[in-house]
């Protein structure tokens, strides 16, 4: 398993691990290696937020309240690789299950985009070499989100619900 510290820019890590500056463009998801895999993750946080289900309509509604273990000021988790042990509903992405993991993603979801039209869009750090246009056009969660451990009750999550959304099954 590769160790990977998110206390570093991912962009100025990755970008020296890549000699084809445009490699989303040129193979398949499954030819990734892994550090490629992990650089298309935007780092905006979004998909570490909570999100609710209703279990009779599956609509899903997005809260402003992130994951215990997301560091808000970097948009970092700080247990990335207990993750999926911490938090048994944390989803591991990967090429096998990308398309499934769609109706919890959020519409600007790097690893989304990338699927469904093929490229990055051009605020995403690989492009842009920074997090900072990402951060100004409001797609990270770094001025939006509050963290889980200041919700005392579960029901106050439902006073942090910021956007709701109803998935068909066609």
């Amino acid at each position: 398993m590769m160790k990977i510290h998110y206390n570093v820019d991912l962009y100025q890590v990755t970008r020296g691990l890549m000699a084809d500056k445009n490699f989303w463009k040129n193979i398949s998801f499954n030819e990734f290696s892994p550090q490629q895999w992990e650089s298309i993750c935007d780092g905006c946080g979004r998909c570490c937020l909570i999100k609710l289900q209703d279990e009779e309509t599956d609509q899903i509604c997005t809260t402003n309240v992130a994951c215990r273990y997301l560091d808000l000021e970097n948009n970092h988790c700080t247990k990335y690789l207990e993750r999926t042990t911490l938090v048994p509903s944390c989803v591991k992405l990967t090429p096998e299950n990308l398309s499934e993991q769609f109706y919890y993603m959020p519409q600007s979801c790097s690893y989304r985009l990338l699927y469904e039209t093929g490229d990055l869009p051009e605020w995403h750090p690989l492009k842009s070499g920074s997090h900072s246009q990402m951060n100004e056009m409001g797609i990270s969660i770094q001025y939006l989100a509050v963290s889980e451990a200041t919700i005392e009750d579960e029901e106050q999550l439902f006073d942090h619900i910021i956007d709701c959304e109803e998935f068909d099954d066609e």
